[in-house]
């Protein structure tokens, strides 16, 4: 699978049971959007509600986690995260322990955030 952050031993860090957390391989690729209302597709949030409002830092707290947590593809990650915004809110995401560890063994920038 594009995109998934095996560790060096060949093992994939999951974003929970059976499903590789998926990471871009580059921070600059993330060019999603910084700001309006953005509405997920339906295998990404699965709630009738699926529109977040990116000024909102709520909404953007909650969609990011949802997008990281829940995609299967690298594409994903590139139309829906914007890798500065990513840096800046990094910490405060309340992400499950694959995908933290994933995403900060690519990218050593997110583990010093």
């Amino acid at each position: 699978m594009q995109g998934v952050s095996p560790t060096s031993t060949g093992v994939a860090f999951l974003a929970r049971p059976g499903r590789p957390a998926v990471v871009s391989p580059s921070l600059t690729e993330l060019t999603g959007p910084t700001r309006g209302i953005v509405e997920l597709p339906v295998r990404l949030m699965w709630n009738a509600e699926r529109t977040f409002d990116l000024a909102d830092p709520d909404d953007l707290l909650w969609m990011y986690e949802n997008v990281l947590r829940e995609t299967t593809r690298v594409d994903d990650l590139r139309e829906l995260i914007n890798g500065h915004l990513l840096r800046q809110v990094w910490c405060l995401l309340n992400l499950p322990r694959g995908v933290r560890e994933a995403w900060e063994l690519r990218h050593d920038e997110l583990r010093t955030a």
